[in-house]
């Protein structure tokens, strides 16, 4: 099993990312948040989980073993798969998770796209305890923004394979670029994507 990747970063896209680790190009899927923190030409370090299935072999990248444990735990929530789990933690930090579930939280779960109410409530009962309590703060971190004329298409259309509306998904990367276009700020693809799951919050998707 491959546990943990540590080398050179030599892609970063929206969705995953490759390392290469002893010569050869290791390729993962991973969330907005981890992504991140990896640097094209850099050093990248990322726990991992990889799934097989009997057509295919799909690896998993996370900034920490937490991040990672959730992701297991939430495949064991039924009709949870690789998907969906990974799109609760790019909205959903580790211990914004184990609150919700902790406090029953449906409208917080709801933000997830592609989890409807009673989703939400099945991964509630599925999950339980089996996360554990919360490690750090209360409070959610600041989500990185960027600032620009027009909403940046590979974001768009990243929010729509997600399941957002097309529309809806536009304006919240407009409105997330705008927010700091006098700072004059330039984070990667993968940060706004981050920063503009984090403003669609419960909006509709429809």
């Amino acid at each position: 099993m491959i546990a943990s990747l540590r080398g050179t970063v030599l892609e970063v896209s929206l969705t995953g990312a490759i390392i290469e680790v002893g010569g050869v190009g290791m390729a993962f899927q991973a969330t907005p948040a981890t992504l991140a923190g990896l640097r094209v030409g850099e050093e990248g370090h990322v726990h991992t989980e990889l799934l097989v299935r009997e057509d295919s072999m799909t690896l998993f990248g996370f900034a920490d073993a937490d991040e990672r444990h959730c992701f297991r735990v939430l495949l064991g929530a039924k009709g949870v798969g690789a998907k969906l789990a990974l799109a609760v933690l790019a909205v959903h930090t580790p211990d914004a998770l184990r609150r919700a579930i902790a406090a029953q939280d449906v409208a917080a779960l709801k933000r997830v796209p592609g989890l409807g109410p009673k989703g939400a409530q099945r991964v509630i009962i599925d999950i339980g305890d089996k996360l554990g309590a919360p490690t750090g703060d209360s409070s959610e971190p600041a989500a990185p923004v960027t600032g620009a004329d027009q909403p940046n298409p590979d974001v768009v259309a990243a929010l729509v394979q997600l399941g957002w509306n097309e529309a809806v998904a536009a304006r919240a990367v407009a409105a997330v670029e705008s927010e700091q276009a006098a700072e004059n700020a330039e984070p990667s693809v993968p940060e706004l994507l981050r920063a503009s799951l984090r403003r669609l919050g419960g909006a509709s998707r429809g």
